[in-house]
């Protein structure tokens, strides 16, 4: 009798397994099933999307980063500074109004890069506990372009760099120039402008001047998905002297979690003599020109 009972109780835990795997698979199916009728959804969406983008008109967008910590310390004597509030906040953010018709294009678009940084140590009366501009970038340019091919236009550039925290304008770098644009795809544009004056504004001579030279500039902007991502790489070469050139090559890329709430990283780097001699208070021939560098990780937010 006990043998049969446990045969009997262990056909029947065999059965609720089998069929809890039989309803497994099953659910799983599907989910496969309707998995492959969303992708295929997705992709006519982004074939739509395309057909949409080719139209002739305005196109505008923005994303950009938000990252911050803020802490305090009180009688943590585990540390050097037992006492003190510190904090870091950031904020990028991207936009671009592009013009796109049949015979011209008109192309707008903003990058600004802010953070603010401090360390307030409670036990040193003379520190200094006010937020500090810790990355300071702005740069505004405008490309218009008339089309003599599918892909090659002639136009002319209007790019301008400088701070908004900190001394505005000192320096402040204007490039005017023409030639010619290339536009592979939708979402590359290459401009290349052999004919470029490099306007610099600011009170030290002595290390800043302005000078005739080519502009390049190479912009990629794609949306993925639920991903954003923005390269841009600029560079001007003087013709006068090479401690008068520069590059500045910026990326940005964010990832939509929730409605516009996403993770963004951003991250840059510049070669410039003449802000690196202004700054070491030397002549331009003697400065160190380091690499600059600034990279920001946080919330991002997309419209």
């Amino acid at each position: 009798m006990i043998n049969k009972k446990l045969i009997l109780s262990a056909f029947f835990m065999f059965a609720i397994a089998f069929s809890f795997a039989q309803t497994k698979e099953e659910l799983k199916a599907q989910k496969a099933e309707k998995q492959a009728e969303a992708d295929k959804f997705q992709s006519e969406a982004n074939a739509i999307q395309a057909q949409i983008d080719a139209l002739p008109g305005w196109r505008i967008g923005a994303f950009g980063t938000i990252g911050g910590s803020l802490s305090n310390f009180n009688n943590w004597y585990g540390q050097g500074t037992p006492n003190n509030s510190s904090g870091n906040i950031g904020i990028t953010f991207n936009a671009f109004a592009n013009k796109i018709e049949d015979k011209y294009f008109w192309r707008n678009s903003l990058t600004t890069n802010l953070a603010w940084t401090k360390f307030d140590d409670k036990d040193d009366p003379n520190d200094d506990d006010s937020f500090r501009t810790g990355t300071d970038v702005f740069n505004i340019s405008s490309l218009y372009g008339r089309n003599i091919s599918k892909t090659w236009a002639i136009s002319g550039l209007a790019d301008y760099r400088t701070t908004l925290l900190d001394n505005f304008n000192d320096p402040g770098f204007l490039d005017l120039g023409v030639g010619a644009t290339w536009t592979p795809t939708s979402n590359l544009v290459v401009v290349i402008h052999p004919l470029n004056y490099n306007f610099v504004f600011a009170k030290n001579d002595a290390a800043f001047e302005s000078s005739a030279g080519a502009k390049i500039v190479a912009d990629y902007t794609r949306q993925i998905g639920a991903i954003n991502f923005k390269s841009n790489f600029s560079t001007f070469q003087s013709y006068e002297d090479s401690d008068l050139s520069n590059f500045t090559w910026t990326n940005s890329f964010s990832y939509k979690l929730w409605k516009m709430i996403g993770v963004g990283f951003d991250f840059g780097l510049r070669s410039n003599k003449q802000e690196a001699a202004n700054y070491q208070a030397v002549d331009l021939k003697d400065a160190d020109n380091k690499l600059q560098t600034y990279y920001t990780i946080g919330m991002s937010y997309n419209f």
